[in-house]
């Protein structure tokens, strides 16, 4: 994974994340705190992400990140649409909106 562009919400924790993947996947990527990724915001960032063709990670918080994938997959509470604690997600832009391509989990050992 090579994103062109890091956006973050600007909260230390966001920021962190985001920067561990800035150093490990692309130092040459544009790297910046972005509007509309609070944990109490609405998914109005995908706005942003609608005339978009870069590939962009987002390091955000809960639950925002649980209502923006909910609100990019059109089934906002469904199973699928859910963003997993402490994890990743990857979507595409295809010709009909968004599609969920895979995602990373951790597991909890206890």
């Amino acid at each position: 994974m090579r994103p062109a562009a890091i956006w973050h919400s600007g909260k230390l924790r966001a920021r962190q994340t985001a920067e561990a993947y800035w150093r490990a996947c692309n130092p040459l990527a544009e790297f910046s705190a972005a509007r509309w990724m609070q944990p109490g915001d609405p998914p109005r960032i995908a706005d942003l992400l609608l005339g978009e063709t870069r590939d962009i990670l987002l390091a955000g918080h809960m639950p925002h990140l649980d209502r923006l994938l909910g609100h990019l997959l059109g089934g906002p509470g469904s199973s699928t649409a859910r963003f997993p604690l402490n994890g990743l997600v990857v979507v595409e832009q295809v010709e009909s909106g968004w599609e969920a391509r895979w995602r990373l989990e951790a597991v909890s050992t206890e």
